[in-house]
């Protein structure tokens, strides 16, 4: 009885070891699995703050609100005035003097200047460039003075989507720009280097064109453009051809009747072998002849 009561201890006892063995080796599997995962998951992290600068600039533009946008809008309000003016007057350089001196008041500058003169009128063809903030008081000032305005056109556009369109666009090529240089600094291949450093040169290519852009919109923006023409009719009148005198027209006439004689002797004298043999043509001709009238 003693004999099966300690085997039966035993049989139990190594039954415990099992079931402690096997629920520590289940432990530790589970402990491995989750450190690879937590691995894993630190590594396409890091992977991805280094190579998705584009995809996490893009998240942060999309966040903006369009009530930012509208502000702006509202507060870089940007307008193209342009516009073409036609006068007739009829004192044209005292009305010219008194452009250049409206110019010099307002601070614009010619861009174009250039006069014409026929036989029915004289004008001046002007391209003024003018601050935008005084190009209405400036066209005032001119439309006051004496003349008859002949035509005038004025265009305003509004660019204010475009600027912010391009603003926008600058500012987040500027940011990849920053963000592709601090790649370069970690690149380890050389066929990373080459990669990130034609990103760049593409980068840097398109800032250099939106500035231009951004340059020449606020120029047009900043100065208004206007094509005056000032003109004054002429009265007409009759201009005869004028011609030599009748001594000077002998001369000629009788200079080129002697070169024309001279000119016909040198032309006989040229042809002296028809001289040479006309008379034997004209013998036989007129031998030919007789025979003819005799029968």
């Amino acid at each position: 009885m003693y004999i099966v009561v300690n085997f039966n201890n035993q049989l139990n006892y190594y039954k415990m070891r099992k079931i402690l063995l096997l629920f520590i080796l289940t432990f530790l599997f589970v402990s491995c699995n989750q450190k690879n995962a937590e691995e894993v998951s630190y590594a396409t992290t890091d992977l991805e703050e280094e190579m998705s600068p584009i995809a996490q600039q893009s998240t942060n533009e999309s966040s903006e609100s369009k009530e930012t946008i509208e502000a702006k809008k509202i507060n870089k309000k940007k307008i193209i005035k342009d516009g073409k003016l036609g006068i007739r007057v009829s004192e044209l350089e005292i009305t010219k003097l008194r452009i250049d001196s409206l110019i010099k008041k307002y601070g614009g500058y010619y861009a174009n200047e250039s006069f014409n003169n026929s036989d029915w009128e004289s004008s001046f063809t002007l391209k003024i460039r003018i601050p935008s903030v005084s190009f209405e008081n400036f066209i005032s000032d001119i439309e006051q003075g004496n003349g008859e305005i002949l035509y005038k056109e004025i265009d305003a556009r509004d660019v204010t989507d475009q600027f912010i369109d391009l603003e926008t666009r600058l500012e987040n090529k500027r940011n990849y720009l920053i963000r592709y240089n601090e790649l370069l600094k970690k690149a380890n291949s050389v066929k990373e280097i080459v990669e990130i450093e034609e990103k760049i040169r593409g980068l840097e290519e398109e800032i250099e064109s939106t500035v231009g852009r951004l340059k020449y919109l606020n120029d047009l923006v900043d100065y208004s453009t206007l094509d005056l023409t000032i003109s004054k009719q002429k009265d007409f009148k009759y201009n005869p051809t004028k011609r030599d005198k009748f001594s000077e027209k002998l001369k000629q006439s009788v200079s080129r009747g002697w070169f024309g004689f001279v000119d016909f002797i040198l032309f006989l004298i040229k042809i002296w072998p028809f001289w040479v043999i006309f008379p034997f043509i004209f013998y036989f001709w007129k031998r030919h002849k007789s025979k003819k009238i005799k029968n």
